[in-house]
């Protein structure tokens, strides 16, 4: 089978301005929309200020390597990035987790897999008895690297939680390569014959995000229609959908400006926010660690360098810094104030979007 046709280049390799973290956040700021502080609303929702209430999961971002280069990806990988985590931090990430009782490790990227320490974190956090989450772009379990992994995930217990633009292939090669539907769907063949998707441990996601500059439609109502189609279709099976909103960052966001639906799509989000979504934002519950072992609130904030604010409030702002600091750097991370900007609305507009799906 034939790799998936790359006809696009990140960002960052055409030299763009938009390929900077703080021309993007002038963006959105500068936009012209109605006025809306994200970090006023959310403490309007919650009564008082936008702040951690624990963690749940560490999400560690392992780089921007990645064998696709989609339309939409606010991480703007590709095989042309270059930044990859090194043993040193992977080793961090193990010593956090074996010191504390963070019970879930979510790796992320980029495409995780291609990462030399991968395999590693995945085998030492269970070991540790650990939840082990792996956000995988499906087409890279055909490259050399990934051939082997539906049965590694199986044997560790790794929850694989996968990108799909769309049930058909029209979508899907659209936003991200052509031939990349295929080689999904075989995939996710490879992973129901493992056992995956069949309601048991084995448990497999879908992640979908809209094509354009609108809204998922009901995640409740899409997850029906998805395994309908999926099983009538190519007789695929998995346990759950998420739907997410598109971030307006990085290759998004400059399709928005490109397209002239910035300030419309941005309008859109503040319109549609909804107060129900604040408490559960995965920002409260989710410590993100860069490839370089910086810490954020969240993936998107890490794309945007916009660091956890845990110094402001006398904790740490890098894993290693964590980890010398003790129980004490944990508790004050664990409470830190949330970064916050424009971008932000994606994350509570309509049902709200999270790395685990709908929030309302």
């Amino acid at each position: 089978m034939t790799s998936p046709t790359l006809t696009r280049q990140s960002l960052a390799r055409q030299s763009h301005r938009l390929g900077a973290a703080g021309a993007q956040l002038q963006l959105l700021e500068d936009a012209d929309v109605a006025e809306g502080q994200f970090a006023q609303r959310a403490a309007g929702a919650l009564g008082g200020p936008l702040t951690a209430a624990g963690i749940d999961v560490l999400q560690v971002n392992v780089g921007k390597l990645c064998n696709q280069v989609c339309a939409h990806c606010h991480v703007d990988a590709g095989p042309d990035r270059p930044e990859r985590m090194g043993a040193e931090v992977a080793g961090q990430v193990l010593e956090l987790l074996e010191r504390t009782e963070i019970p879930t490790l979510d790796l992320t990227g980029g495409a995780p897999e291609l990462n030399a320490h991968f395999r590693s974190l995945v085998e030492g956090a269970s070991r540790l008895g650990r939840h082990v989450m792996d956000r995988c772009n499906l087409t890279v379990l055909h490259t050399p690297q990934g051939r082997d992994l539906p049965e590694f995930f199986a044997e560790h217990g790794v929850e694989v939680v996968c990108s799909l633009p769309h049930y058909r292939g029209r979508n899907t090669d659209r936003q991200r390569g052509d031939g990349v539907y295929e080689q999904s769907i075989e995939a996710l063949k490879r992973l129901n014959a493992l056992g995956y998707g069949s309601g048991g441990d084995l448990r497999l996601v879908l992640v979908t995000n809209p094509t354009g500059a609108f809204l998922p439609a009901g995640q409740a109502s899409l997850e029906d229609e998805w395994k309908r189609e999926l099983e009538r279709l190519h007789c695929v099976r998995f346990d759950a959908l998420y739907t997410l909103a598109n971030m307006p960052i990085s290759r998004f966001l400059e399709w928005l400006e490109r397209s002239g639906q910035l300030e419309g799509y941005l309008q859109k989000l503040l319109d549609a926010f909804n107060p129900a979504t604040v408490a559960g934002l995965m920002c409260r519950t989710t410590l993100s660690v860069g490839w370089d072992g910086r810490l954020f609130d969240c993936d998107f904030n890490q794309m945007l360098e916009l660091e956890a604010q845990a110094p402001v409030a006398g904790g740490p702002a890098t894993l290693g810094a964590l980890l010398s600091g003790g129980p004490a750097a944990l508790e004050r991370l664990s409470q830190r104030p949330i970064a916050t900007a424009r971008h932000c609305f994606g994350c509570t507009a309509g049902a709200g979007s999270s790395c685990g799906g709908s929030l309302a």
